[in-house]
């Protein structure tokens, strides 16, 4: 392995005595694992906080053996810590990202949805302007795993009009009148994760729920089961600022 690439700090785990190992996003080579020497010193520390842009270049002799890695910081948003709901929401997607996703295969629109929503996270002054976010990219890593929704046509008429919920068992949407009769057992299809656009604070709401929903079953299970009690906090913190 010879990689030198821009990457987002998505996980670090100690290794050794001063070293750790750390989980890095990459555009061209997806989710790659590196040792990284002096991880843990004074000068590494800020480099390697999840959500930090960097420049990685990792070096292995076979493709089996663990990476060695330089990092050089290229953006911080370490600053973000002392700010408990962006820091939280930060945490969250990027620890949810080296989770999920198998090391060394190519996800480039994960990669560019992460880093969008990163710098919507540190640029806007609330929730409000990056939760919308959270829930596409929450999304579009089910479908780029192979759990995405059906969104585009109703599951029982085959039309796409009028799509107001989704079903909680096969992930197809459903129209306004097909849903009636199944009030309270449809998850609500918010219009933003159709068409984008802005989202209301009951929107996003509604969005959470239904991300949260498909990835509680298809994702957070087994050894990543416990990250679904930090997006339960997070979600908390959202709506708790929004008001609901």
């Amino acid at each position: 392995m010879n990689i030198d690439t821009p990457a987002i700090v998505c996980a670090l785990r100690t290794h050794a005595e001063h070293g750790a190992v750390v989980r890095l996003m990459t555009p061209k080579d997806g989710l790659q694992a590196a040792y990284v020497r002096g991880a843990r010193g004074r000068r590494m520390r800020p480099v390697l906080v999840p959500g930090n842009l960097v420049q990685a270049r990792l070096r292995s002799r076979t493709e089996e053996q663990l990476a060695h890695a330089e990092v050089e910081l290229e953006h911080s948003r370490a600053p973000l810590i002392t700010e408990p709901l962006p820091a939280a929401a930060i945490d969250w997607v990027t620890a949810l990202t080296a989770a999920a996703l198998p090391e060394g295969q190519p996800y480039p629109r994960l990669y560019d949805a992460l880093d969008a929503l990163l710098a919507l996270i540190e640029a806007a002054p609330s929730a409000l302007g990056w939760a919308s976010l959270l829930v596409r990219y929450e999304l579009l890593l089910l479908a780029e795993l192979g759990f995405g929704l059906d969104l585009e046509t109703c599951a029982v008429t085959g039309s796409n009009d009028g799509l107001v919920a989704v079903s909680p068992r096969s992930g197809r949407a459903v129209s306004a009148a097909e849903a009636e009769p199944y009030a309270g057992k449809l998850l609500i299809l918010p219009r933003f994760v159709r068409e984008g656009g802005p989202a209301s604070w009951e929107d996003i709401r509604d969005g959470l729920v239904l991300s949260g929903h498909f990835l509680s079953r298809d994702i957070l299970t087994g050894r990543v089961s416990g990250l679904g009690e930090a997006r339960s906090r997070l979600v908390g913190r959202i709506l708790r600022a929004g008001g609901i």
